[in-house]
């Protein structure tokens, strides 16, 4: 009598691969199907029993497991024969892939985003390379070209013209004294605002937190100081956030290492302060054109969202 078809020993990852395509699902129905097929024999039930489970025919089980024992995992990806012939070259993929991620302000589209529709539409009637393809083979190319509908994020960069050589100069001082190195910021201001949680209650009648529209006890700035070469934070709390203040801070680093030896300070809002002591302070007159744009800025934003004019803005 013939010996039974079934697939060899799995090892520890091949078992937990199978699972975990069973499991959570594949984008891939031929791929779960396998996998169950595969599982299945593993566990010691015949050919005709997985058959019926995985409503196969038995030849086809067989096949799988023959596969798998041939080639391992690579068995659960079809390898289809034939079929339509490719109607895109991998130039016209590149193109298509490149159009993609370039805002269509760029190439004089009235709209800030692509969708799927838009830019297959827009493939359509290009200038000079007209490539057709539906929204659908559209979406998987992209996918598979590792493109996705993101959200878009804003960054800064400084205007500072000395920006090189103060990087230069901070690597400098991290590479060869890291113990002495620190840095220093300031935030503010904070306020203390209840966090809602959870709890047990009566339906429709959840435990209500008030609101903190008014600070009663005032705010809070902190000044963090970090060492860089013990790998320690730590801050000090202020009312003000103030030349003395910060002064007071930055002794605090200082008090870190009272040996009397230089330390190093890694900080982007000295200019910002205005104390006498300070001889990289911005102009007086510079600070306070920039609050009014603030300000501006602010109150546009109010008025927007049905609110008052600022009276400082004007």
């Amino acid at each position: 009598m013939a010996e039974p078809v079934r697939v060899r020993r799995l090892t520890d990852q091949e078992g937990q691969k199978l699972q975990q395509i069973v499991r959570r699902g594949s984008t891939s129905s031929v791929r779960c199907r396998r996998a169950m097929m595969l599982l299945a024999s593993a566990g010691g039930n015949r050919v005709p029993v997985i058959a019926q489970l995985v409503q196969a025919d038995e030849n086809t089980v067989r096949e799988v497991i023959h596969r798998f024992n041939e080639i391992g995992l690579a068995c659960l990806d079809p390898r289809w024969a034939g079929g339509r012939p490719r109607l895109l070259t991998p130039g016209d993929e590149n193109f298509v892939v490149q159009t993609a991620i370039t805002r269509p302000t760029k190439l004089g589209q009235p709209f800030t985003r692509w969708s799927i529709r838009k830019l297959a539409v827009y493939l359509r009637r290009v200038h000079g390379c007209v490539i057709r393809i539906g929204r659908e083979a559209l979406r998987c190319l992209l996918r598979r070209r590792g493109v996705t509908f993101q959200r878009t994020k804003t960054w800064k960069e400084s205007p500072d013209p000395e920006r090189d050589a103060k990087l230069d100069r901070i690597e400098h001082v991290m590479e060869h004294f890291p113990d002495r190195v620190f840095a220093f910021d300031e935030f503010g201001p904070l306020g203390i605002r209840p966090t809602g949680g959870s709890c047990w209650a009566k339906q429709g009648k959840p435990d209500r937190l008030p609101a903190t529209f008014h600070r009663t006890h005032g705010v809070t700035y902190f000044h963090g100081c970090y060492s860089v070469g013990d790998d320690r934070l730590w801050g000090v709390n202020h009312r003000r956030k103030g030349t003395i203040n910060t002064l007071a801070a930055l002794k605090s680093l200082r008090a870190a290492r009272p040996d009397g030896a230089p330390i190093y300070i890694i900080l982007d809002n000295l200019s910002a302060h205005t104390g006498s002591r300070n001889a990289n302070a911005r102009h007086p007159v510079v600070l306070a054109a920039q609050r009014r744009e603030r300000a501006r800025i602010r109150s546009e934003k109010s008025i927007r969202w049905g609110g008052r004019p600022l009276t400082d803005a004007a």
